[in-house]
Parts: structure tokens; C-alpha cells; sequence
């Protein structure tokens, strides 16, 4: 089956499921444009402000398009093959990944934009609440952590993506001043709109443009900001500070917009490479259920790995953290929750085909950042002549570091929204103070820690992640049950991803224990893998008694 075809038929299952499923989704939580939206009641100016929907799905869709999409196909084609994967991703993202999305979002928006640690505490009561909160919080912190090393470690032209380039300028000085120049742009961007009223269409002729001329501008700079990487992890988590108590039309919006035309210019590219590359798939569409190495088993570790490209609890976070706050009518959520993750599954198809083209021998020793600069790289050469293969293939590495970028200062302010729902803090002493716990664990994690130590967490980051989904979607499952609609369709994903993810805990928890020497990050590992089967376990006992006590209820309601 040639690359056109296979390309072809995904694009098909998704467009059908956005016709179809979403639309009976939307029909089942009864999707009303005559509600008012948390954006209009709270209007504020800094975090609950309407936002034309267009202007919002670029932002949400950067927000939740990260390494995840990327990394997790490849390195699951690396271990299973191909079809494995693509059949995760398809069914996954469907039934399961914008189900998820689109129903968080609305659960948010129905709770006053409400975070879902704070709307589980109040649907399974306090303790609960603030569990969920406490884990989601240190989920975010290991986000943190994994990406401000990421992208530290780009700026000094170190990172697996740009090391195999070869490239005449400084490639991580090209990626840091690139950077630089487009969060800048991104803050006049949002001052023009807010005081010169530059209409959207205006921003975009005018902005977009510079926005990729500061990636080919930072190859000529790539000098100017050469520093090492624990210098960069403290400027990038200051820049986190700023960035979470900045109103959201300054930075995030205008950023989160322009950073979607790097989304849709790598899939424009994919769409290319795909359908008229004519390139040859050699890799095997499946390889083995068992690679023998630690988490080598296809069940459960496939759906771990592939990760955000079907399914990911941190998205629930983006969607009732920053999205639900902009939400103009409840009409744009099915567009930005359900239609977002449908175009994030074919980020991780463009992902899965920079490998395919590939044979096992001409990608050995390659890092998953890596094979997609060197994939993305081919796709550009087409248009602009393979005499340029060089700049192509920095341009597919430099995109890759920009997904990384773009999520930390999302992830920073939902860290904040989370820790000031935790104690009740209100003040805006207290989000100041919220912000700086939730950077100064990262710095001393960073700076105490070798670099790219985030690895020995990345299998359990992603385990956790899943878990995270599994515990959203039950929270939903609850919701709907309480108000008396249909759950079906949330409840079969929460089983679902709950038992493969408990299973993969499981088997991660053992593996830690059994290669454990002392008090090391094995061991580490190993308990915080138990302590989150404790955690889940606990909140689905919640969830059961919650449920159990609406029955009652009813059955007393029917009586009287």
C-alpha cells in the first residue's frame, strides 16, 4: 500500500468522525448557543477574555501540539512497526483522545471554566479534589522540567533533532535567537491589537510572515545569544514567570496564534511528502509484540508510547485551564476541543511517515527529534530544490524544539491556576507566589540534575499522562450521570484506558523495584508509580460512591 493511499483513507476516518461522532457527541452534552460562556460572565481582561474561534483554535491547538504527537509514532514505529501505530492512532483519537478534549472543554465551561481538579472536588467531594489536584500539579511540574531541558539544551545546539545537520551557522544560537525573535513578535502582536486595533486579518499579513522570517533571521544571528544550558533553563523559567502573569492577549494569545501557522506549515508540508513525494514505505508495518527490552511489549506499552497522538490527559488541562476561560459560545467547542485533537492525530500521522520513509539502517542510533528534521527536511526539498536539503532539514529540526517551547508557558500558568485553587488564593500577591513554586521546583530540579535527566522519567511521565485522561474521563462519566445524560460514550474509554494504564504502572513499577540499587530514580520511579495506582484506584472508589449515592437519591426522589 503506497503513502497516498494509506494517507487518503486516514484523512477520510478523521473527517467522517468530525461529521459524524463529534456531531452526536455534541448532541448527547446538548451543545447551546443560548448559554452564557465563563469568557462573558467573568470578562476580565486577563484570563477570561471572548476570543473569535478561529484566532482560538490556532492558540489551543499549539498549546496542545507538543513532543508528544512527534516523538511517541516514531518511537513506536521504532519498536512495533507501522500499522500498530496508525490503527492506536485513528481509533484512538476518535473514539477515545477527542471525546476527551471536547467533553473536558464543555465540562469546564459548564463549571464556570472551572480547572477538572476543582470540578472533581466538587462532584467527589474535597478530598478528592484536592488529590487530583495535587497530582495534576506535579504531573505539570515534570512538564515542565522535561521541556524547559528540551529546549535548554536546543538553544545550545545540542539537542538528537539538530546534531546530525551539519549546518554552517550555530544551530542552537539559530534556534535561540529565532525564539527570542518570535516570542517578541508575539508581545508587539498583542500590543498592536490591544491599543492599535489592528483587526485579525491585518495581524496576520503582517505578522505571520515575520514570524518564519525570524527562523531564517536566527541562522544569521546564531551568535548573538550563545550561553550555556543552565544559564538558558534559568532565563526559559523566568520567561515562564512572566509569561503565566501576563494577560492572556499580551503573550499567549497572539503567540499561541502565530505559533499554529508552524503547525499548519509542517502539515502543509506533510500533506506534500504524503500525497506526492512518491516516497517508499520501508519500514515493516509490525515488527514484534515483544522487543525484550524493559517496556518492550506491545500491550499495554503501545498506547503509552503513541501518547498524545491519540489520547493525553494534558490536555483536559489546557482545555479547562486557558481554552474554556475564551470560549465565546458554546458552538466553538466542538471546532476547537473535538476538531483540534483530530488534527493533532494527523500531526503524529506526519510524524509516523518521516520514519516510514526510512529503512531500519539508514535511521540507526537516530533520536525521534531527529528522524523528523530529517523527514520534514526531505518534504521542504521538494519545493524549494534539494540544493537547500540543508536549511530544510534545520527548518523540520527547529519547528520540532518550537512545539516544545510553545507549551511551557501554558503549562506554567496552569500550574499557577492550579496551586491558587488548591489554598483559595485569590490575590493577585498570591498568583505571584503561586507561579514562583511552581518554577523554582523545576530550576532546582534543573540545575542540581545533569542535563537531559528528564529521560529516566519520560516512560512514567507518559504512563501518567494516561492516567490523567482516565481519571478526566471519569469525572465526566460522573457529570453526565448526575445530570442525567448519556455516558456511555465517556465511561467505555475511562475502562478502557484506566486497565491499560494501571497495567502499564504495574509493569513499570515492577521493572523499577527489580533494577533498583538504593535510594536512586529506579526506586523513585518505582514508588510514584504505586503511589498513582493508589491515586486512581482511590478516586474511582470516590467516583463509584458518588454514583451510588445519586441512585439513592433518585430512588428516594421517585418515592416521595
Amino acid at each position: 500500500m503506497s503513502l497516498g493511499v494509506l494517507g487518503l483513507l486516514f484523512f477520510s476516518v478523521l473527517t467522517l468522525a468530525y461529521r459524524f461522532y463529534g456531531k452526536f457527541v455534541a448532541e448527547k452534552i446538548i451543545i447551546s448557543d443560548s448559554a452564557v460562556t465563563p469568557a462573558h460572565q467573568k470578562c476580565d481582561g486577563v484570563d477570561f477574555v471572548p476570543t473569535k474561534p478561529g484566532y482560538l483554535f490556532a492558540q489551543h491547538f499549539s498549546a496542545i501540539a507538543a513532543a508528544g504527537p512527534i516523538a511517541g509514532p516514531i518511537l513506536a514505529c521504532m519498536s512495533w512497526g507501522w500499522g500498530p501505530s496508525l490503527i492506536w492512532i485513528a481509533l484512538g483519537v476518535v473514539l477515545i483522545g477527542a471525546v476527551h478534549d471536547f467533553t473536558s472543554l464543555t465540562l469546564s465551561v459548564r463549571h464556570g471554566a472551572s480547572s477538572i481538579a476543582e470540578i472533581t472536588r466538587e462532584r467527589l467531594g474535597t478530598k478528592a479534589g484536592r488529590a487530583m489536584m495535587i497530582f495534576i500539579w506535579l504531573a505539570l511540574v515534570y512538564v515542565v522540567v522535561a521541556f524547559t531541558d528540551i529546549t535548554s539544551a536546543s538553544f545550545v545546539g545540542v539537542t538528537e533533532e539538530l546534531a546530525a545537520t551539519g549546518v554552517w551557522f550555530n544551530p542552537g544560537g539559530a534556534v535561540a535567537a529565532g525564539a527570542v525573535m518570535y516570542l517578541s513578535l508575539s508581545v508587539v502582536m498583542g500590543l498592536f491589537e490591544r491599543y492599535l486595533k489592528f483587526p485579525l486579518w491585518l495581524s496576520t499579513v503582517v505578522f505571520v510572515p515575520l514570524a518564519f522570517a525570524a527562523v531564517w533571521a536566527g541562522t544569521h544571528l546564531s551568535t548573538l545569544l550563545v550561553m550555556d544550558a543552565k544559564t538558558w533553563c534559568v532565563i526559559i523559567l523566568l520567561y515562564c514567570f512572566v509569561a503565566s502573569l501576563s494577560p492572556m492577549w499580551l503573550l499567549l494569545q497572539p503567540r499561541g496564534y502565530l505559533g499554529g501557522f508552524f503547525l499548519y506549515s509542517v502539515l502543509a508540508l506533510g500533506v506534500i511528502g504524503v500525497f506526492f513525494g512518491n516516497f517508499e514505505i520501508k519500514q515493516q508495518a509490525f515488527k514484534t509484540w515483544d522487543t525484550g527490552k524493559g517496556a518492550g511489549m506491545l500491550m499495554p506499552f503501545l498506547f503509552v508510547t503513541i501518547a498524545c497522538g491519540a489520547c493525553s490527559g494534558f490536555h483536559g488541562l489546557v482545555c479547562s485551564g486557558t481554552t474554556s476561560k475564551q470560549i465565546a459560545h458554546e458552538s466553538h467547542m466542538r471546532p476547537i476541543g473535538y476538531g483540534a485533537m483530530l488534527c493533532e492525530a494527523f500531526v503524529a500521522l506526519i510524524a509516523l511517515v518521516t520514519i516510514m520513509i526510512w529503512s531500519p539502517d539508514e535511521i540507526a542510533g537516530m533520536k525521534p527529534g531527529t528522524i523528523y528534521g530529517k523527514g520534514i527536511g526531505e518534504f521542504l526539498s521538494l519545493i524549494i530544490g534539494r540544493e537547500h536539503l540543508q536549511f530544510a532539514t534545520t527548518f523540520g529540526a527547529m519547528a520540532f524544539s518550537t512545539f516544545v517551547f510553545d507549551t511551557l508557558d501554558v503549562t506554567t500558568r496552569l500550574g499557577r491556576y492550579l496551586i491558587q485553587e488548591l489554598f483559595q488564593w485569590r490575590s493577585r500577591m498570591s498568583a505571584i507566589l503561586a507561579t514562583a513554586i511552581t518554577c523554582l521546583i523545576p530550576l532546582f530540579f534543573l540545575l542540581t540534575n545533569s542535563e537531559g535527566s528528564y529521560l529516566q522519567f519520560w516512560t512514567l511521565f507518559g504512563a501518567s499522562n494516561q492516567l490523567l485522561a482516565a481519571l478526566t474521563l471519569m469525572t465526566i462519566s460522573v457529570w453526565l450521570f448526575q445530570t442525567k445524560r448519556p455516558f456511555w460514550f465517556t465511561l467505555g474509554p475511562t475502562a478502557f484506558v484506566f486497565f491499560i494504564t494501571i497495567w502499564a504502572l504495574s509493569q513499570l513499577a515492577k521493572t523499577s523495584f527489580t533494577n533498583t540499587s538504593g535510594f536512586d530514580v529506579s526506586l523513585i520511579n518505582g514508588l510514584i508509580a504505586c503511589s498513582l495506582i493508589g491515586l486512581a484506584f482511590y478516586l474511582i472508589s470516590e467516583a463509584w460512591r458518588t454514583i451510588k449515592q445519586t441512585g439513592i437519591e433518585r430512588g428516594t426522589e421517585r418515592k416521595t
